[in-house]
């Protein structure tokens, strides 16, 4: 009969049986650490193992989980201070797929574990820097281990999303982007429930950056949709929200949206952060504007433009507030503008702000300086349409400093986008803008125009009678 305590007898299957085995287990440690200490030898560690294994055994059936936790981490302390990197490993894998394991015995060893692999005083995920590729490849095996132990476990899944990001950090660091994004890609982070939502925030900002890196533009815009904007707006967020939109503003430019280009350096703009450095905020206003230019007309790039103009900063800029009142104006733009070499220096303008390197892609400078030219000439048109119900091709040409055959392509174009009503009559060389009316609106308004008139000649008869009546009194 042990004389170890017992306490919580199953009864029925209510409670299960507790052995108390903490004084043994003190007593046993202390023995295994006296053999390492008198010599740090393999056979000696091996000899301390099995002594600890024997009482790892009956702590676990006994169901004392303390003494179990205590047994666990001696067993590790024992490998990491002889060093045996292999026996570590070992005796990890050994302990946490024992039958019947406990949580918290498999918590207990994932926790002991960290310190020597990552920076735990730090952001818990960046790997510890070790010299030698020896301890480097040991560090990254038990890494891995580590990944392997929490797969699967809810209680440990903050600690896997950590271990994780290390991973990826280790395999970027070897030049192997694509295999870091993958990686990343397997943690679901957004449903983890232990993890804050800061650190989801910046978990998912690093898959949309190596997605980004890995160029699967795709999978980073679906990625980004699982941060909500408005949690980017919350208090202390202003670094991810910056990061944010930065990221987002590479797949943009990517697809080339011009649209969505500007409201996201216009989101940049509007952190109180950003708007504490003027060199910040100026650029950040400054492709606001210029992206604005270079978005197709709606009534969403017209408004957007309106708010923009009435900011106050935009004073500071004064070749932006000049453009844009451009813009706002029904009247003629002559290209270039003004200040076209200016707004064409910021750097989505230049091959460094692509992010497409293919061979045969289209140069962005290349590109936005075309887009530029081209929503000028349709500003132009738009305008054209304004004052004239038809105008002769040639005359039109000359206005807009186009040739006629470029004319006839900017018309055809923005008709099939259904931004401008628009007939060419070749043969009379004309351009008609006004849209021929049917027979039915022509007498609809007609019928409204007499209704109007009729309403107006009752009123005035009655303020005729009412002042006569006066009048008689």
């Amino acid at each position: 009969m042990s004389s170890a305590q017992s306490s919580g007898a199953a009864t029925g299957g209510e409670l299960e049986e507790r052995i108390d085995l903490s004084e043994e287990t003190t007593a046993k440690i202390a023995q295994a650490q006296q053999l390492i200490a008198s010599s740090a030898t393999s056979s000696s560690l091996q000899d301390a193992l099995a002594l600890l294994a024997a009482l790892e055994k009956r702590c676990r059936v006994g169901n004392d989980t303390p003494s179990l936790v205590k047994v666990c981490e001696a067993s590790l302390d024992l490998c990491h201070t002889v060093g045996d990197d292999e026996a570590l490993l070992a005796t990890l894998k050994t302990l946490s797929t024992r039958r019947s394991q406990k949580s918290k015995a498999i918590a207990s060893l994932v926790s002991k574990c960290l310190p020597w692999v990552i920076d735990a005083d730090g952001d818990g995920f960046t790997p510890l820097p070790i010299e030698g590729e020896t301890a480097a490849k040991a560090r990254d095996a038990l890494v891995n281990e580590l990944r392997n132990i929490t797969d699967g476990k809810m209680y440990l899944e903050a600690e896997r999303a950590r271990l994780t990001r290390t991973v990826a950090i280790l395999k970027e660091a070897a030049g192997d982007v694509a295999g870091a994004a993958d990686v990343l890609q397997e943690v679901h982070v957004e449903t983890y429930g232990s993890i804050s939502k800061r650190e989801k925030i910046e978990f998912i900002l690093e898959q949309m950056r190596l997605t980004l890196a890995k160029r699967d533009y795709v999978r980073a815009y679906i990625v980004s949709q699982k941060i909500k904007r408005g949690t980017l707006d919350e208090e202390g967020m202003a670094e991810w929200k910056v990061k944010f939109y930065t990221l987002l503003t590479t797949y943009y430019q990517h697809e080339k949206m011009a649209l969505e280009l500007a409201k996201c350096y216009h989101a940049i703009y509007s952190t109180p952060a950003v708007q504490e450095e003027e060199s910040s905020w100026k650029e950040a206003l400054t492709n606001t504007v210029v992206f604005l230019c270079l978005s197709e007309y709606s009534n969403e790039v017209k408004d957007m433009m309106e708010r923009v103009n009435l900011d106050g900063r935009l004073e500071k800029i004064p070749e932006c507030k000049e453009t844009l009142g451009r813009y706002l104006k029904d009247e003629i733009i002559h290209y270039p503008l003004p200040h076209q070499e200016m707004l064409e220096s910021i750097r989505a303008f230049t091959d460094e702000g692509s992010s497409d390197k293919e061979e045969g892609a289209t140069s962005m400078k290349e590109h936005w300086h075309t887009t530029f030219h081209t929503r000028i000439v349709q500003h132009n048109l738009r305008v054209a349409s304004l004052y004239y119900r038809q105008i002769h091709t040639s005359r039109l040409a000359t206005l807009l400093s186009l040739s006629s055959a470029d004319v006839e392509k900017h018309i055809s174009q923005m008709v099939s986008n259904g931004t401008l009503y628009a007939k060419i009559d070749r043969p009379k060389d004309i351009v008609r803008f006004m849209k021929k009316r049917s027979e039915e609106e022509v007498l609809s308004d007609w019928a409204g125009d007499i209704k109007t008139l009729l309403g107006l000649v009752e009123e005035t008869t009655y303020l005729i009678h009412k002042e006569n009546m006066v009048q008689s009194h």
